[in-house]
Formats: C-alpha cells, structure tokens, sequence
C-alpha cells in the first residue's frame, strides 16, 4: 500500500530596497595589489570620467602609463544590469554557532568595460650600441623640464615609431580568394601585369553613366541594367511618388546637385542611389562636374544652361580674413586635432536594412518606424544673403545664389556667350573667382556680427606696457565633396561614388 504524504509548501519573501547609486564596472585583466597603480593605467579617475562620457570611446589601458610610448589595451562598453553586494561573514571566537552573514547593496552597475582583445605590439625607446647593450632614449627624447639650446642640438638616434603597430585587436578570418578572371580589355585586366593591391574589388551595380566635359554626345537612355535595377527594388508607393516627383523636377529644371534633390524630394538616400541613374547621367568634370543631367540635354549646346554650372565654395579661415579659425561657426566635419586611432573607437553599429526593407510608411525587420523624413533643408544647397553656410565646403548651382549682386555677375555677359569653356563654361572667364570673393565678405559680416569682439582686433599686454595684435594660422580643413568614376573614359558606364554625390 502506497502512502502519499503531503505538507503544505512554505514562501518566504524578502523585499530588498535598490541603492540609487549608479557604478561602472571595469574588469581589469590583472591582479590588482595597488589600487592607485591600477587607476594610473587606465588615466585615472579623470581619464575613466572622461571615456565614460563619450560612449563610442574604448577604455584604454597602458601597463606603462609613464611611458609615452606605450600602445594601450582597449576595453569595450557593454551596457549592464549587474548589482555590486559587500557580504559580511561575522563569527565569533572561539564558538561553536553558525556565523552571522549580512549582505548590503551598494549600487546598480549600468555599465561595463570588458578587456577582450589583444595587446599591440609593444616598442621601448631603447638603442643598439656598438657593443651589443641597449641603452635607453627617453632621457635625450623626453622633455621633464624646459631645456635650452644645446638639449636639443645633441645627436640622437633616430626614433619615429608608429602610433599603433595593428589596426585590429581581435583575431580575423581573412578569406583568402583566387584573382578573379576579368574579361580581356576590362581594366582590371590591362593592370593585372602591374604590381597593384586589390584591383579585384567588385564593382557595385549602380550602373550610372558618367560623362567627361569633352565628349563628343550625352546618353539619351538610361542603362538597361539601371532601368531593371530601379524596377526591381521600386516596391513601395512611396518609391512610384518619389520617381514621379525626381521626374517633374528634371522637367522643370534639366541639371540638379544631389543635395537640392534631396532637398526637395522626400526618398531613402539607398534607393536614391537607383533611381538617379534611371532618369539623369552624372558629369564628372567641366562646369558642370558632380551633377546629374537630364537624358537627352546637353547643357554645353545651350547658353541658357549657365545658370546651372556648379561653383565649388570653401569658407576662408584666419586672421586675415577678418576671423580666426575658433571664432567660426561652422565647424569642420573632419580635423587632425581630434583624430582617433581606429583601436580606440567602438566599432559596433546598426546593421543597415536591406533595400526591400526600406519603406517610409511602415516598419523595417528591425521593428523600428521608419517614418523619418530624409529631405534636407534649403540651405544644403541655396545661398542667400545673411546665411552661414552648414557646411565648410559647398557647391552651389548659379541659379541657387539668391543674392542680387550675385545674378547681376552671372548675366553679365546674357546674349553675348561665344563659346563654351571647361573651367568658367559659359560665363566670363574668372567670374567663379569673383562669386566666391562676393560670398566670403558676406559670410564674414554675417560672422562678425554674431560676435561683435570680432570687429576690433584682440590685444593683449606685453612687456614695458606695449601691446601687439594677436595672430592666429590659418587653417587648411577642406571637406571635399567628389564622385569619382571607377573608369574614367567616354560615357563610362560601371563606377561608384567616392564622396558627397553619386
């Protein structure tokens, strides 16, 4: 006979009140017996502060934190839900009773820094004497104090290492693959007897037409490949409305840059990729270079198309052109003075979604909205009196210099056009010149009265109660925007972009 016996279950519940304070871990990958020596490698408490608040920067971390020459261990950030506990353990001496055990939250860790790479290679600041020792460098190529003349005449052995001996810190498959059999004539082929690295690369199937300024005809048609491409991935309503749209406005108006398309008609920038080769060739080079051209139009046979030549403007920076390169509003997108070497970077991003995905009226695989608007505003590509550019570089059209004094240079010469010419097309030679002096006296009024200290020039004292004129270098950060083809000849039909248009 079976006899089942049953007790009644006991619950017990413990409610534990959360701490308020926020932690960062670090997972140091040493054994730790002075606590000053380990924030020392890691920049100490400013340095860990500073890393912290920039959430795409790795925690570096240098075994010789004196030496300057010591390439660091990055750390990646890893977001955490993680609970730091002290445990007490209390027993009495001398007793036989179980002992007291407290536990006490100290905080909540919402991040932390995890060493998984490997270390770069390491070079001392050491030299080869002719005896075979090595004697040390850092006395005669490191400053600890101002030294005169004579510290830095002394003959010292040549050392220039690099910043970081491997971009990776992480083991990589590389995939090796067999060179690729191009068909003859193909330029991949006529260089495949050169010693050249990667000319391999596949060619991304965009399928633009690209036009020189000397060749002799435009295309009238778009690729086939182009056409099937656009009807392939043209899915989605909102695609059909936005070629409709691209449509209207090169009937309306023959030659576009990419920004003002962009500005005005509302598309994912991916599927503007494969609409513009459908409805408009790319021009490389002349007056007209970086922009798309209606098929068909031929704007060197037409003098009404001046107004539609390009005008490459860069903002002027220095003191000789009334502002220094800090008193600029409009900052550079790249600068050597904040460069990050590639180790030091989180280079965790987003999957992009592929074409089919891309809809702006429902949601993507990532189960986002993807109900952004991707237009720019008007000043990506119009300038008119009293604006600062949003970029440092800018190419204008003719037609979108909304400035009287402006249109009144660029028809200088209406009815008069004799010939079309690569560099100032139709207008009158050394007229871009004249446009770009016009635009940079503007910028720098609009520039000096936003800040009004810039209209008198910045003294400070010296000795014996003189006063001299402070100067400051003028700065050479250029954002260029470029599409280049990949084959440069007439009407080049495979190439990809290399910058601002495409």
């Amino acid at each position: 006979m079976d006899v089942t016996a049953s007790s009644p279950a006991i619950t017990c519940t413990t409610t534990v009140c959360l701490s308020e304070t926020r932690l960062v871990c670090v997972e140091y990958p040493g054994f730790v017996k002075n606590v000053d020596k380990m924030l020392d490698s890691i920049g100490g408490e400013p340095g860990l502060s500073k890393t912290y608040a920039d959430s795409s920067k790795r925690l570096e971390l240098r075994y010789r934190p004196k030496d300057p020459y010591c390439h660091p261990v990055c750390g990646n950030r890893y977001s955490s839900n993680n609970l730091l506990l002290r445990v007490r353990r209390r027993r009495r001496k001398g007793s036989s009773e179980e002992p007291h055990v407290s536990m006490e939250i100290l905080g909540v860790i919402e991040t932390t820094y995890k060493f998984q790479g490997m270390a770069d290679f390491q070079y001392l600041a050491t030299n080869n004497e002719a005896g075979g020792s090595q004697v040390s460098l850092y006395d005669k190529i490191i400053l600890h104090k101002p030294e005169k003349k004579e510290f830095f005449d002394q003959p010292v052995p040549l050392f220039l290492p690099p910043p970081i001996f491997s971009r990776l810190d992480s083991t990589v498959d590389y995939f090796y693959r067999p060179d690729v059999a191009h068909r003859e004539g193909s330029l991949p082929s006529l260089l495949s007897n050169e010693n050249l690295i990667g000319p391999n690369r596949a060619r991304r199937p965009h399928n633009a037409i690209f036009v020189n300024f000397d060749d002799k005809s435009v295309p009238t048609e778009p690729l086939e490949a182009a056409r099937l491409n656009w009807k392939k991935n043209s899915i989605h309503h909102s695609d059909i409305k936005a070629e409709e749209e691209l449509t209207k406005l090169f009937e309306k108006r023959p030659v576009w840059s990419r920004n003002a398309i962009k500005a005005n008609v509302d598309i994912h920038p991916e599927k503007l990729k494969l609409l513009l080769p459908y409805l408009a060739y790319y021009m490389l080079t002349g007056p007209w270079r970086s922009l798309w051209v209606r098929f068909g139009y031929d704007p060197r046979k037409y003098t009404e198309a001046k107004i539609y030549q390009v005008l490459d403007f860069r903002i002027r920076c220095g003191m000789k052109h009334g502002y220094g390169v800090n008193d600029m509003p409009v900052k550079a997108k790249r600068s050597a003075y904040h460069y990050s070497l590639p180790t030091t970077v989180n280079k965790a991003v987003p999957q992009p979604a592929s074409l089919k995905e891309i809809t702006q009226d429902g949601a993507s695989s990532s189960g986002k909205l993807s109900s952004a608007k991707y237009m720019l505003k008007d000043s990506a590509y119009v300038f008119r009196e009293g604006m600062l550019p949003p970029y440092r570089q800018m190419f204008y059209q003719l037609c979108d210099l909304d400035v009287e004094k402006i249109k009144n240079i660029i028809h200088k010469n209406d009815g008069k056009e004799e010939a079309c010419d690569e560099r100032d097309g139709w207008c009158l030679p050394r007229t871009a010149d004249e446009l770009r002096d016009i635009i940079s006296s503007m910028i720098a009024q609009v520039v000096r009265a936003k800040r009004p200290a810039l209209s008198t020039p910045k003294l400070k004292p010296v000795r014996a109660g003189r006063k001299v004129e402070e100067s400051d270098e003028d700065e050479d950060d250029e954002d260029e925007e470029d599409y280049k083809a990949s084959e440069v000849g007439s009407c080049v039909h495979r190439g990809r972009n290399g910058g601002g248009e495409e």
